[in-house]
């Protein structure tokens, strides 16, 4: 879940770096995005161990349903009737949409690769936002950036290795998974200018809610211990917090600023790999790993210029 480098920032906080108090701020929100990306991990870190013992649809609802909870929490529209009229309904709905499509996907990648894979998969997110940013904003994608696509899809060949014994199909579900992120993403960057970021994140659970609930009885499986009901309620609160300090990130820095700090997401899925499931990931994995950070990184360059 690859956002930070896709949400604007307003132009009030593009004050000077030198200046004490705009940098103060600057890490502030560098400390938030870095605590993002450590929720982002939990949260697909308890989803892997919860889909051993639980279905797909299940975890995903409870995923949400915690995430509406907390959403309509912050929006207050009991105290603020106004929180949760969104000016684009539609596009509201779209972002809803797209971020189920994403998290679906991504759970069930999970249950066969390892999180270094699927992290490695989503970071190609922002990737396809640089090319699905011509058709749908008109931000022309150049030589250069095409060329730093075209090489991130190369890691993602060299991470997932097409052909060989170690592919598994469902890396295609994963990459499926990243082109719904990057519709969030544009879908995102299109609302900042026209609903707070209350509003936003009180309608972003709103599709899950409403599709994943009527099937839930067909799929419903116990959670078998404490634990797990633990872990299915610690869902929701890891996706408001981590998309909460996102928002809260992006109030107080220009996004350059802070994408280049999403990567870090990628250490924690490997520590957190190692330390829960005991995965190792090989070469191959780091390998086309870096080349897709490193293209990433290259994209971010290019739009401070």
């Amino acid at each position: 879940m690859i956002l930070s480098a896709n949400i604007q920032t307003a132009p009030a906080l593009a004050a000077p770096v030198h200046d004490g108090p705009a940098r103060t701020l600057r890490i502030a929100a560098i400390a938030m995005i870095c605590a993002t990306m450590v929720c982002f991990t939990a949260l697909d870190t308890t989803a892997k161990w919860l889909g051993v013992s639980l279905p797909t649809i299940e975890v995903v609802w409870a995923r949400y349903v915690g995430a509406a909870v907390l959403g309509l929490v912050a929006a207050r529209p009991f105290s603020r009737p106004g929180a949760l009229r969104a000016r684009r309904p539609g596009m509201q709905l779209f972002r809803s949409c797209m971020l189920l499509a994403s998290t679906i996907a991504n759970f069930v990648a999970l249950h066969t690769l390892q999180l270094a894979e699927t992290s490695t998969i989503n970071f190609l997110a922002p990737l396809f936002v640089a090319l699905l940013a011509w058709p749908l904003l008109g931000e022309k994608a150049g030589p250069a950036r095409l060329a730093a696509i075209g090489v991130g899809f190369l890691g993602v060949l060299i991470a997932t290795r097409p052909g060989s014994a170690a592919f598994q199909p469902v890396v295609i579900i994963s990459i499926f998974g990243a082109v719904c992120g990057a519709g969030y993403a544009i879908a995102t960057r299109a609302l900042a200018a026209h609903d707070a970021p209350e509003t936003t994140l009180a309608w972003t659970p709103l599709a899950g809610v409403v599709l994943l609930t009527p099937a839930l009885p067909f799929v419903w499986v116990p959670p078998p211990t404490l634990l797990a009901w633990g872990a299915m309620a610690a869902l929701g609160v890891f996706a408001s917090a981590g998309h909460w300090l996102l928002i809260l990130a992006h109030q107080r820095a220009p996004a350059p600023v802070l994408a280049p700090f999403s990567y870090t997401q990628l250490i924690w899925m490997i520590v957190s790999g190692a330390l829960f499931f005991g995965d190792a990931p090989p070469a191959a994995t780091l390998l086309g790993a870096a080349l897709v950070v490193g293209c990433g990184l290259f994209l971010i360059v290019r739009e401070r210029r």
